[in-house]
């Protein structure tokens, strides 16, 4: 049996009315909902949640039978999304436990036992222990405020314990993007792993390759794009997890971890922030390790080439995060930018003063700096460029265009004496 709690601390004006609307009507149906998981987790934290979660005795076809504008996704656990105005609420349905099912509903797994189907539908009680992590696992009922734990899961919360529900090894086997969330949910709420849950990591970790690109990159913005990046990295760091996901990312982390620190800054600031970024900086030292050129701005190395060493590093970290095209273009124009951000010519400051991506360079090029005192100057220079007094320091620039050669009148010197230019061509020809 569930504890029943309801002393609760947690502010009821922080519920979306969206999501009681939805419980109200599924309710009204004849169904049972409450909200459940992150919803209530960070509700019993204090904090104002992103989105809010619906778990019912409704089967998705359900859902849609009793609301309007509702759509069902995914194959793994199929669940419906109901638009309510501007919030997109999710609901998803009471799972039983795998004993319980019936040998055609049980969860399909992989060799490996990743879970790739499970839509066998059961019992509130089954599906709190269906969950991942114990302060997950929390139902809320909105209307009567009342607090459903069955796994212990408000104990942890107050103890700031992270802990997986069951065995350890099989939940993260079961889905290996469980390590991930274990590591953004210590980083984003400053739990502690439970032993056992922290124990687990390492054994499975190398189920991380069996996850699709994309659904890393999905995992990739949820870690280091919700202003806690540069906590979530030391995590990863800590349990050798970035070779997972970065394994041309050999030079320690520490601009990636620069850039994280950038990003969690900007975020605090509500300034706006792009994978592409973070992902140029994950990536910067095996790019210029194939285009040495890059990295100082030494010899003058043609775009082309700065473009198919871009190209070849982004392809391979491809294989194990996917970049939508969009941030592949971001993280080329960015590298291509570092070297010409040392040709300091009129010509050359005036273009690169106009470019798009000039500012995410020049950003690139301070964080850089921090790292390899010999672009400081650079940095400084570049910085004080973009000021409103930087005209005088602008006309001191060398111009890049070619002195045009003065024609020599060898005619009229010719005329005279016609010795001159044979002199000059006998003495270009002597060996």
């Amino acid at each position: 049996m569930p504890k029943q709690i309801t002393d609760l601390t947690l502010d009821r004006n922080r519920v979306s009315r969206a999501a009681v609307a939805v419980i109200d009507a599924l309710r009204g149906a004849g169904f049972d909902a409450y909200l459940v998981g992150g919803c209530v987790r960070d509700l019993l934290l204090g904090k104002v949640p992103k989105d809010f979660d619906v778990a019912s005795s409704a089967t998705p076809e359900e859902v849609r039978e009793v609301l309007p504008r509702v759509r069902l996704v995914g194959r793994r656990f199929r669940i419906a999304h109901v638009r309510v105005r501007r919030e997109i609420i999710e609901v998803s349905t009471f799972r039983r436990a795998a004993e319980h099912a019936d040998e055609a509903l049980r969860p399909v797994l992989s060799s490996q036992g990743m879970i790739l189907r499970d839509n066998s539908y059961g019992a509130i009680d089954e599906d709190a222990f269906r969950r991942d992590f114990t302060i997950n696992a929390l139902y809320y009922d909105p209307v009567d405020h009342v607090l459903f734990d069955y796994c212990d899961g408000l104990a942890d919360i107050e103890q700031r314990t992270l802990r997986l529900i069951g065995d350890p090894e099989q939940r993260f086997r079961e889905d290996p993007v469980r390590i991930l969330r274990a590591v953004r949910f210590a980083a984003k709420l400053d739990l502690q792993l439970h032993p056992a849950t922290e124990r687990a990591i390492a054994p499975t970790a190398p189920n991380l390759a069996a996850i699709p690109a994309a659904r890393l990159f999905d995992e990739f913005g949820k870690l280091f794009l919700s202003g806690d990046g540069e906590r979530a990295f030391d995590i990863l760091q800590q349990h050798g997890l970035t070779e997972y996901l970065f394994p041309l990312a050999d030079d320690g982390g520490t601009l990636a971890r620069l850039a994280l620190a950038n990003t969690d800054k900007r975020l605090r600031e509500d300034k706006p922030v792009t994978p592409g970024f973070l992902l140029a900086a994950f990536l910067w030292h095996e790019f210029a390790r194939r285009a040495p050129a890059a990295d100082l701005g030494g010899q003058r190395s043609s775009d082309e080439d700065l473009d198919n060493a871009a190209i070849a590093v982004i392809a391979e970290q491809q294989s194990t995060i996917a970049i939508p095209r969009r941030h592949g273009y971001f993280i080329r124009e960015v590298w291509r930018l570092q070297p010409r951000l040392h040709q300091r010519t009129a010509q050359n400051v005036a273009k690169l003063l106009e470019h798009r991506r000039f500012r995410a360079a020049y950003d690139f090029l301070v964080l850089r700096s921090v790292l390899d005192h010999r672009l400081k100057e650079l940095a400084n220079w570049w910085t004080d460029v973009q000021t409103e007094d930087a005209d005088e320091l602008k006309a001191q620039l060398p111009s890049d265009r070619p002195r045009r050669r003065r024609r020599r009148r060898y005619a009229r010197r010719n005329s005279r004496d016609g010795a001159g230019l044979a002199v000059s061509n006998g003495a270009a020809a002597a060996p």
